[in-house]
């Protein structure tokens, strides 16, 4: 139960971003200073970067919140948020008892994104998304009942793409599985990469279609820009990931697409109470290059936010390291992958690992994550301080 006295710390949001923003305050903040809330509209933790591994049918770990966070001090609301009112400082959310209110003294917005059909006619009623468990699991049960022979086109030649089609194809290898790529095939990544990923495509069957942009989905086929007709059974989108809608509604700072403009502490522009991280949220990288979806600019932005709430209540120092990038970690089913080493800002160096050690570098990566969001106070909880006298502080410039 809140005291009247404690500092109101509301997380939207429980993916990699939220939930671990969420535990590091919890480190940093003394209980009976800071109430904590964490809202989210699923009852488990969902490891977005398996979603592959789920839509091919393997089984991931069941990760129930209240059990994650059991102890922590962060009390768990399971509940669809609805709606933010930044000048009321309240949150609407919607759960099975009915609709409510939270209201908060620092909210930390992570809400996330999802799938983008791009308004390509057809791609919202035909094709299939793993950018979430829902997604993941009804297309778990379209391959599974799909014949030897059939046709499965993956849309879409960024990380999400190489490892759906990846993970279909060695999952499923008496089916005729095709990548369609807007540019060549990773073009981003140094010639050593783009030899092993070929040579991983070659080796598994896999299809590519350079200079493919997909201009129209049907039940049964997807046409590309030259007006190319692609036979597909099934099709999956990766194009690219969407925000969260709900930010536009309010009087917070947004970019065109929706993602929350915050200054080098992830604190809102505009609302000084507000903090965004992850995908919800426009940060600045090194050189000032914007981060990218990813669970790799998630978890840093988590932490500088954590951190910096935490420094702000109670008068420590602000946290000023810029998230950076050190590589991309892509698997490409379960005995092979890709890592790309990269420079700061996300461009690809020379330098790659490839093979099975690299698929075993992917996997470690992606265990390391959920280990870190299942274990939210890293074991015991430590360097929490008493929150300070509050100040009314200015709005921040970026």
């Amino acid at each position: 139960m809140q005291h009247p006295t404690q500092h109101r710390i509301v997380v939207l949001g429980a993916g990699y971003a939220g939930a671990v923003a969420a535990g590091r305050l919890a480190r940093r903040l003394r209980p009976q200073d800071a109430a904590i809330t964490l809202v989210n509209a699923e009852p488990h933790f969902v490891e977005r970067v398996r979603m592959h591994q789920l839509a091919t049918g393997q089984d991931l770990r069941a990760r129930p919140l209240d059990e994650m966070f059991a102890k922590t001090g962060v009390e768990v609301r399971i509940a669809r948020v609805t709606g933010v009112d930044t000048d009321r400082r309240t949150v609407s959310v919607t759960d099975p008892d009915g609709t409510g209110e939270l209201a908060y003294d620092t909210l930390v917005y992570a809400l996330g994104s999802a799938w983008n059909p791009q308004d390509v006619p057809g791609a919202a009623e035909h094709a299939h998304e793993i950018a979430g468990r829902t997604g993941a699991l009804r297309l778990r049960e379209r391959l599974a009942g799909l014949a030897a022979g059939r046709t499965v086109v993956v849309v879409g030649g960024g990380l999400t793409g190489l490892e759906a089609a990846t993970e279909i194809a060695e999952a499923r290898p008496d089916l005729d599985v095709t990548l369609t790529a807007r540019g060549e095939l990773g073009d981003w990544l140094s010639p050593k990469g783009r030899r092993h990923l070929r040579k991983v495509f070659h080796t598994l069957g896999i299809t590519a279609r350079e200079n493919a942009a997909v201009t129209a989905v049907a039940a049964d086929h997807v046409v590309t820009a030259d007006g190319t007709s692609v036979p597909a059974d099934v099709t999956v989108w990766t194009t690219g990931f969407a925000v969260h809608p709900l930010a536009r509604a309010t009087t917070l700072d947004v970019t065109d697409t929706g993602r929350i403009v915050v200054d080098a502490t992830m604190r809102s522009v505009s609302h000084p109470d507000v903090y965004a991280v992850g995908d919800a949220a426009l940060a600045a990288g090194p050189g000032g290059k914007p981060l990218r979806m990813s669970c790799a600019s998630g978890v840093p932005t988590a932490w500088q936010a954590a951190d910096a709430v935490a420094a702000r209540l109670t008068g420590g120092k602000l946290p000023k390291v810029t998230p950076r990038y050190f590589n991309q970690c892509i698997s490409l089913g379960r005995s092979q992958g890709l890592i790309q080493y990269v420079t700061a800002d996300d461009r690809a160096v020379g330098a790659a690992l490839t093979g099975r050690l690299a698929a075993l570098y992917k996997e470690l990566v992606c265990k390391s994550a959920a280990w870190g969001v299942a274990n939210p106070t890293l074991g015991v909880p430590t360097r929490r301080r008493p929150v300070a006298p509050r100040t009314p502080e200015p709005a921040p410039t970026v």
